[in-house]
């Protein structure tokens, strides 16, 4: 049997998911880490980005996170995030609008946030 580690990913608002896990890929402020069960204890702050995780089954689970940390110790991973949807609940074509409508007002916070969905439903 593969070594695992248990992930939580909670967002502000709620528990995003949470079980054993494999491989979890994750964007900080240092770059994109991987994290697999026996990495050394780490803390840090988490970027924008899609995060993957590889669940034991074999699965892939992948989420769009806006911000937070990341902490990793005794084979459990945590992120708390800011903000965090899977990608199987979001709504592309909202999410396509969400990035038109950001580029028309020139703002780079929505335009940044509705691109980190769509790349998150793209890696899904």
């Amino acid at each position: 049997m593969a070594a695992e580690l248990h992930v939580e990913l909670v967002a502000a608002d709620r528990s995003v998911w949470s079980g054993e896990a494999t491989l979890v890929i994750a964007r900080t402020t240092s770059g994109d880490i991987g994290v697999m069960p026996g990495h050394q204890p780490l803390l840090g702050v988490l970027e924008s980005g899609p995060v993957t995780i590889r669940t034991s089954d074999g699965g892939t689970v992948v989420a769009a996170v806006h911000g937070g940390f990341i902490s990793f110790a005794d084979n459990k991973l945590s992120l708390l995030a800011e903000i965090a949807e899977l990608a199987d609940e979001i709504d592309t074509q909202r999410a396509e609008r969400a990035l038109e409508r950001a580029k028309s007002e020139s703002d780079a916070a929505a335009e940044r946030r509705a691109e980190i969905r769509l790349r998150a439903v793209a890696a899904h």
